[in-house]
């Protein structure tokens, strides 16, 4: 038993584990493979001790299981392990470059989720799967039936056209081959629409359940969708100093060239979490959309903002300030003011 170890880089797989341990002098002291299923007993027999890890596939579940251990569990982004590597990857090599990364006094570290969390997120997960399926079977409909001279509209009516289309044996525009070989994607398609609602009613459960989600869904273009896999997403809204590089980590900020005191800024950085960020930009086009339809009688200062930039300027503008509010909402336990959106 190593009573030394201060501090260990666990390199994770899906069979065969690598940990990478030294004391508190720095000294390597243990590096040894582990597979799968020896892992928590060897912990289990160790001093608590820092233990680091990347935060990829099944961390979190091992974060859980160490920290129960009494092992203080860190997990970081693995670019931000990258720069630690010495010469070639290997499983060896990465365990070390986790252990000199995990003790560096400016290292960023990503919260542990819980199961609850991770299992919304599969909830999400799924959701988007069946959205994905959803929108390839629309597309392939569409396409066959457009070289028998059926086009319908888009949007929802548009489909059910094509389907109501299919399903009538007396419209003689599609032949009988191509209708028999068209009807089981149909099917699929009706099948997968169930699904997506039935997905959509777990998500307002969960959002129902959930006061932090209540809070953040009386923000202009954040619904259930959002607050629900907002909560997910960041279990600890606190490790973020400010709104700003929360919209950072989403990756809703300029991006940077600056030098010589001079500032360039570009395009979004479009880093960190890109399902955040494609929802928070959804929601932003949703709210210009209602303003537009309701003439901007509630929000004029949008209609002065779209005469001077583009649409999808100002929806990534509103996408980064909605952002920042849900910061505020969830780290303060603050309720939406209508007042600090923006200017009159």
């Amino acid at each position: 038993m190593d009573k030394s170890i201060t501090v260990i880089g666990l390199d994770l797989a899906k069979s065969v584990f690598q940990v990478h341990g030294i004391n508190a002098e720095g000294e390597v002291v243990v590096r040894r493979k582990l597979s799968r299923s020896r892992v928590l007993a060897y912990f289990n027999q160790l001093e608590p001790c820092l233990v680091g890890m990347e935060a990829c596939a099944t961390a979190h579940y091992w974060g859980r299981e160490l920290r129960a251990l009494g092992h203080d569990v860190k997990l970081m982004p693995p670019q931000f392990v990258k720069p630690y590597l010495k010469s070639q990857k290997n499983d060896m090599r990465d365990a070390e470059a986790i252990c000199e990364a995990v003790t560096r006094p400016t290292m960023r570290f990503v919260p542990i989720k819980t199961p609850d969390q991770q299992a919304l997120l599969a909830l999400h997960g799924v959701r988007d799967h069946w959205v994905r399926l959803s929108t390839r079977l629309i597309n392939t409909l569409r396409g066959y039936l457009a070289e028998f001279g059926v086009v319908a509209a888009r949007g929802r009516m548009g489909v059910e056209s094509i389907l109501e289309v299919l399903a009538d044996d007396e419209d003689n525009r599609i032949p009988d081959l191509a209708r028999e070989c068209l009807m089981p994607l149909a099917n699929e398609l009706r099948h997968v629409k169930r699904q997506i609602l039935e997905m959509d009613r777990k998500i307002l459960k969960a959002h129902r359940a959930n006061s932090i989600c209540q809070r953040l869904e009386t923000i202009p273009g954040v619904g259930p969708v959002i607050a629900t896999r907002m909560v997910a997403e960041v279990p600890d809204p606190g490790i973020f100093k400010s709104g700003r590089a929360f919209s950072a980590w989403v990756g809703l900020v300029p991006k940077q060239n600056s030098s010589g005191g001079r500032e360039r800024m570009g395009q979004i950085t479009k880093k960190g979490n890109p399902e955040l960020r494609r929802l928070l930009v959804a929601g932003a086009i949703s709210m210009i959309i209602r303003a537009k339809r309701s003439d901007f009688t509630r929000h004029p200062w949008l209609s002065r903002l779209l005469e001077r930039k583009p649409m999808m300027v100002v929806a990534i503008a509103m996408a980064n300030k909605i952002g920042r509010m849900i910061w505020a909402l969830m780290v303060k336990g603050e309720k939406f003011n209508p007042a600090k959106l923006m200017p009159a």
